[in-house]
């Protein structure tokens, strides 16, 4: 007599994806599937209970790198007793449904900074703006931070000086309960104690328990030359104190840098305008520029055009990685003068004459009066 037996379904036609899906697809399948068949939406309906089952089992297996290969090669066969519905993994899976169901602690998953165990304080933000001046050249600056510290009373556990914490009787400090769910066990944060595995009987009057006060602390930061809009410094050890134990936090300083009247800034260089008479861009002549230095010398050859750029090597902003600086471009622009003297007009006149235009003959007192009133 030969007993029937029931052939496992496909796993990719369990979560119904195709064999070459990523991790992200097999990951939106799988969460589509648990929340369509979950047993708290489906209480009392043991086909639901065996397709979220089903799904789980897919999951854990093509989720894994290792185990999706040996299935894809060999099928169920090759699992070698890897496959099946194991509850232990649904450990992995709380990341998956906590923003569905809030399951971060049903599946002892939950990301808890109590308990006895030490975790990194948090990480600060300042933002800090700079004159453009002190953005290239650097610049010591003291900031006031306001954080979070241990309490210096009570050294950080919250009783009062003398006592300890005790462990917490409803978890036997453990910071979870464990309750009997459908097919598996779950995890759910003790609720007597937060999930911190101790309680306070004798708070500290200092933090009032809470092993934490605020303090506004003078820092001095140093301001590298060279940094630019949107540059972020990091002050390490700086943040807010951790937890349990744990090391600080860092403090983050993000720079803002105000526009200057004259220069334009881009990336290490420098530009800026400088203007020449029309006879000093016909001649050629030398100018004098202002730079970040200071006031320096450019030649500027006869036939110069207007807006064309000339450089001034290395006198450009300080490289942040390494030595070296960018350089500082001029953009001329030739001065056209809305007034002439007789002589000067004169002189225009004859340089046309020779360039072989046609200058247009001065006007008489007449033909100023009826400018003036035709306008």
């Amino acid at each position: 007599m030969t007993m029937a037996t029931t052939e496992k379904r496909d796993y990719y036609e369990v979560l119904g994806i195709a064999k070459g899906a990523n991790v992200d697809e097999i990951k939106k399948a799988y969460r589509k599937l648990a929340v369509k068949y979950h047993p708290d939406k489906n209480p009392g309906d043991p086909d639901a209970e065996e397709k979220f089952k089903e799904a789980a089992e897919a999951y854990g297996v093509l989720s894994d790198e290792e185990k999706r290969a040996k299935y894809d090669r060999f099928g169920h066969q090759g699992l070698g007793g890897m496959g099946g519905f194991d509850p232990n993994q649904f450990a992995d899976f709380g990341d998956i449904l906590g923003d569905l169901f809030g399951f971060g602690d049903f599946f002892g998953g939950g990301r808890r900074r109590g308990g006895t165990r030490a975790a990194r304080g948090n990480d600060l933000r300042y933002d800090l703006t700079l004159e453009f001046e002190e953005a290239v050249f650097g610049k010591d600056v003291s900031l006031d931070i306001p954080r979070t510290i241990n309490c210096v009373t009570c050294s950080g556990s919250g009783a009062k000086p003398g006592t300890q914490p005790v462990s917490c009787s409803g978890c036997g400090g453990r910071g979870q309960v464990r309750y009997s769910q459908g097919f598996f066990a779950v995890a759910r944060t003790c609720p007597q104690c937060g999930g911190a595995g101790k309680v306070i009987k004798e708070p500290c009057v200092t933090c009032n328990g809470a092993g934490r006060v605020r303090e506004e602390k003078k820092i001095s930061v140093k301001i590298p030359a060279g940094v630019d809009e949107g540059s972020r410094l990091r002050v390490a050890g700086e943040g807010e104190a951790g937890f349990n134990g744990g090391p600080p936090g860092d403090l983050y300083v993000f720079l803002s840098v105000k526009e200057h009247a004259k220069f334009q800034r881009r990336d290490y260089d420098i530009h800026a305008e400088e203007s020449a008479s029309i006879t000093q861009a016909s001649l050629g002549a030398e100018l004098k520029v202002e730079t970040i230095d200071g006031v320096e010398s450019l030649k500027i050859p006869a036939g110069t055009q207007p807006n064309q750029v000339f450089r001034l090597r290395s006198k450009g902003v300080q490289f942040l990685q390494g030595s070296g600086r960018g350089d500082h471009y001029v953009h001329v622009t030739v001065r056209v003068p809305t007034t002439l003297t007789d002589e000067q007009r004169d002189l225009l006149a004859r340089l046309a004459i020779i360039d072989g235009e046609n200058p247009p003959e001065p006007k008489g007192v007449l033909d100023k009066v009826k400018d003036f009133f035709a306008q």
